[in-house]
């Protein structure tokens, strides 16, 4: 069974040149490419059962919005290259719903940007970034 690449996607120039990255190391090595998108999405909200139904239905909207402009496009275009690439929309807390897609689709690396689109760049670093580093189960490649 060949490896499989996860590549963590937010409409970035900086997640773009990770997806590169993985796109070359899943060329070389036969690997599959899974491209995701986390909408960071808090599950420790209480609402009314109303508001409970709308958030419902708001989250499937972000899903396929997220499909369609962030994961979809690259997904296609990697395709057309013989590369075999699945698509997943995660919601939570970013770095930890990486850590559990890592996990649950038995990934063998993570590819990140160094920087995404997120409030004030994450001070130069990425918070998401360094959480996942620091708690990834797997070996994450940071691309600046």
């Amino acid at each position: 069974m060949p490896n499989k690449l996860l590549v963590a996607l937010d409409g970035s120039d900086c997640g773009r040149r990770a997806l590169a990255a993985a796109a070359r190391h899943a060329k070389l090595t036969g690997s599959v490419l899974v491209l995701t998108h986390v909408i960071d999405w808090s599950p420790y909200s209480f609402h009314t059962p109303e508001e409970m139904s709308e958030r419902r239905q708001r989250r499937e909207s972000e899903i396929e919005r997220a499909n369609a402009s962030v994961l979809e496009p690259d997904a296609a275009a990697l395709g057309e290259t013989g590369l075999t690439v699945r698509t997943v929309v995660g919601h939570g807390k970013i770095a930890e719903t990486l850590v559990k897609l890592a996990k649950d689709l038995d990934v063998s690396q993570i590819y990140i940007g160094r920087i995404g689109e997120s409030r004030v760049r994450s001070l130069i670093f990425g918070s998401v970034t360094a959480a996942l580093v620091q708690t990834s189960p797997v070996p994450v490649t940071v691309v600046p």
